[in-house]
């Protein structure tokens, strides 16, 4: 088997990855290699063909598609070498990684690797949802890919279960292929389709369909042998069911990130994100080996993606020219409801340390106190007037000059 060198691999060819490579070039660095088993490059952006991508790092606003090739065109007018069709199968040691493609097999050594791999929806079999296995059950990407890459037909009346920014994208999928959303459902209290979703969801789910979102119920059973007939949900108050005819289910949410490559690393991984644990300069446990995008967490925006691979960049290129790596890190952990943390690990005595604390909750809270604390000592209290689900909640960083870098794990939780 064939071993060829570059400078820096990265594993994931979506916003995460791309923006990394583009600033890694612009840097200096000379070889940048980036792979991905996808047959295009661009990630989850290209399956979305609905507009509202690239305010924020373009300045204008495109459809998923476009957002995705303008990060490849970027990418290859600098240099990077984009290896598609390409899946990481295995390490043979920290720096070196082995690969099949339609060309055969082989291996990439680099000095650096980041894994920007991203994330899936959970579906409908993992979420123990009662029934027969009918036709007409989607997760957001695979219903993007059946109607926008394969412009299969769907059906004619759905639900979509969930109700959070990715559920509007969703809806809008669901449109474009002329089917008609008979309702979201939620097992909250409220939906969670906040900014930047929040005038898609006013102009397009309350004001042109009138689509009711159902809050307080889950769905407790599909119907239909063949083909989805409906679906029984309910009242998680009161336990009353009902039936709400349909032919097409859409799981939405309740993420995954791709971690099999980084697991397949032995990387240290965090319980709450279920991605690599990572320091506030997107390093992980191994030396070399960085991590960002929605590896790390779960959905968030695309933008919120590539910037992450942007500062990943930072790190890569300060490790390249000899920035030591951190010999000792401590992690961060989390009480219920609090979900997850990033960075999830910290490097007292390191120069790269967080301005802030990015968090999220499994439930909605109001007037919360998240108290951060090492063993007895309260490092920091900060007040919140509604803490949501589904919300990326920030919390401030300037504790971290407090923590003890001898002492145990740093503890996240709502104090009474």
């Amino acid at each position: 088997m064939t071993t060829r060198k570059t400078d820096v691999l990265i594993v994931g060819a979506g916003p995460a990855g791309l923006s990394s490579a583009i600033a890694l070039k612009r840097r200096g660095v000379a070889r940048v290699t980036v792979v991905d088993r996808e047959p295009e490059a661009g990630g989850m952006p290209r399956l979305c063909h609905h507009t509202g991508f690239g305010v924020w790092d373009f300045h204008r606003l495109y459809t998923g598609p476009t957002y995705a090739r303008r990060y490849t065109q970027l990418a290859k007018a600098l240099g990077v070498e984009i290896r598609t069709e390409t899946t990481i199968v295995g390490w043979e040691n920290a720096h070196t990684l082995a690969y099949t493609s339609p060309e055969g097999t082989g291996a990439l050594h680099a000095d650096a690797i980041l894994l920007a791999t991203g994330v899936r929806e959970r579906p409908r079999a993992a979420r123990l949802v009662p029934g027969y296995r009918p036709r007409g059950i989607f997760t957001t990407g695979s219903l993007q890919r059946f109607v926008d890459e394969h412009h299969l037909p769907v059906g004619q009346r759905a639900v979509i279960v969930g109700a959070e920014g990715v559920s509007l994208s969703t809806f809008l999928t669901l449109q474009k292929a002329g089917v008609h959303v008979a309702a979201f459902l939620t097992d909250l209290p409220h939906h969670q389709m906040y900014f930047p979703y929040a005038p898609g969801k006013w102009w397009f789910v309350d004001l042109l369909h009138r689509t009711p979102i159902r809050t307080n119920v889950r769905i407790s059973r599909i119907l239909g042998l063949k083909r989805v007939e409906g679906v029984e949900i309910t009242h998680t108050g009161t336990g009353q069911r009902e039936i709400i005819p349909c032919d097409t289910v859409v799981f939405t949410g309740d993420w995954i990130p791709e971690h099999e490559v980084a697991r397949k690393g032995n990387l240290v991984m965090d319980t709450g994100t279920r991605g690599p644990q990572v320091d506030a300069a997107f390093r992980t446990s191994e030396a070399g080996v960085f991590a960002a995008g929605n590896l790390l967490r779960g959905a968030e925006t695309a933008a919120t993606s590539a910037q992450e691979g942007r500062f990943a960049a930072q790190s890569i290129a300060a490790y390249l020219q000899g920035q030591p790596w951190p010999e000792r890190r401590i992690p961060v952990v989390l009480e219920p409801p609090l979900l997850w943390a990033l960075p999830n690990s910290l490097a007292p005595s390191d120069a790269h340390q967080p301005g802030k604390m990015d968090f999220r909750v499994g439930q909605f809270v109001e007037n919360a106190t998240v108290e951060v604390r090492q063993g007895r000592r309260v490092l920091h209290t900060q007040r919140f007037r509604r803490l949501l689900p589904n919300e990326t909640m920030h919390l401030s960083g300037g504790w971290v000059a407090k923590i003890n870098a001898s002492g145990g794990a740093i503890t996240l939780r709502l104090s009474d």
